[in-house]
């Protein structure tokens, strides 16, 4: 038991290497989704109590984000437990319910201490949001849903994701907590390199 909680603890920290200007440069850089925006990915974890004490800041910046910003949350899977949740986050985007159910998702882990691993306990958690089970379970176990489980299962190598909560600029630019000195500085470094790579468009 020890040794699980020192795992997540571990992974649950947002990268432990220092860096210089708030941020690591990835490289090699990685392909954004639409060249024409400047990408802004945020790695999390449902179970991750720095992820959820980020989220209030997420939520503000997202109403004032630029225009040109392509947001992208992307759950990270580093166990068996991680992949679960993340399961549950594409189920929800295959359904079109993410905005719905994210906030009240995070809270069910996080305050109710609720473990929603089970595809019956999550079609219950669907349910509560007006989600047909029949629905639900047909999301759950689709091609779309598989494809997004493998392609989570890799991204945290190729973007050198070593814990969560994480952002990635552009395919460019890693930002943590450790980077940035502290989670209240990662929406700022964010914004910054935000502003540098419009102007390098």
């Amino acid at each position: 038991m020890l040794k699980k909680i020192a795992f997540l603890a571990l992974f649950c920290l947002a990268g432990l290497v220092r860096a210089e200007g708030g941020y690591e440069t990835l490289s090699p850089a990685q392909p954004v989704q639409n060249p024409d925006k400047v990408e802004v990915i945020e790695f999390f974890w449902y179970g991750c109590p720095h992820c959820y004490s980020l989220e209030p800041s997420m939520v503000e910046w997202l109403k004032t984000k630029p225009a040109n910003v392509e947001f992208i949350r992307q759950p990270a899977v580093f166990s068996d437990l991680w992949g679960k949740h993340a399961k549950a986050f594409f189920t929800a985007e295959a359904l079109g319910v993410t905005e719905k159910v994210h906030a009240d998702f995070f809270d069910a882990i996080q305050n109710k201490k609720q473990k929603l691993t089970s595809e019956d306990d999550l079609a219950k958690f669907f349910a509560a949001h007006g989600i047909k089970d029949e629905d639900f379970r047909a999301a759950y176990n689709s091609f779309m849903v598989d494809a997004k489980m493998r392609q989570a299962e890799t991204m945290g190598a190729r973007y050198g994701i070593s814990g969560v909560p994480a952002i990635v600029v552009n395919g460019k630019y890693r930002v943590t907590a450790s980077t940035a000195k502290s989670q209240d500085n990662m929406i700022a470094v964010t914004n910054q390199l935000i502003q540098r790579e419009s102007t390098a468009k």
